[in-house]
């Protein structure tokens, strides 16, 4: 037998509208959802995006340490690298210190997309209802929560 109150509790931790994840997970949908139009544009998904943004900013990288700033896994993050690579916009080869390490590099194509895609976090900047503020408080919380969960 379950005690009193016991049963209201339990649903109540399992209303939607008490959930941290779910706001997260549908503002996430809703903002990509304006990347979508944009990146269209560029030729890219948001995935190649975030993927040639950490290259526009350091031009070489492990692939692994690629999939460690993205929180991708390599069967997430080897199919976008090989699409990435068909179009030209890096190349990926065995470090010569280490083979075992997979290193991709930005191309020419690819650091000339990046003044293709300069615009792009402005125009979708614009289109969030929070104030400049407000979005750096809100981006510090959340990679403040990102970090505590992969510790």
């Amino acid at each position: 037998m379950t005690q009193p109150g016991y049963e209201a509790l339990t649903y109540e931790a399992l209303k939607l509208e008490n959930q941290l994840c779910f706001p997260l997970y549908a503002c996430s949908r809703e903002i990509i959802k304006k990347y979508h139009p944009l990146l269209e544009q560029v030729g890219l998904t948001y995935t190649q995006y975030v993927t040639m943004m950490v290259l526009w900013e350091q031009k070489t990288v492990s692939v692994k340490e690629l999939g460690r700033r993205l929180y991708l896994d390599s069967g997430t993050l080897t199919p976008v690298l090989k699409a990435l690579e068909a179009k030209g916009f890096l190349t990926r080869r065995r470090s010569a210190e280490d083979e075992r390490v997979l290193i991709a590099a930005v191309t020419e194509a690819g650091m000339a997309l990046a003044d293709s895609a300069a615009g792009i976090p402005e125009k979708v900047g614009c289109q969030v209802c929070l104030s400049p503020e407000e979005a750096v408080m809100l981006r510090q919380l959340l990679c403040k929560l990102l970090g505590g969960m992969s510790e």
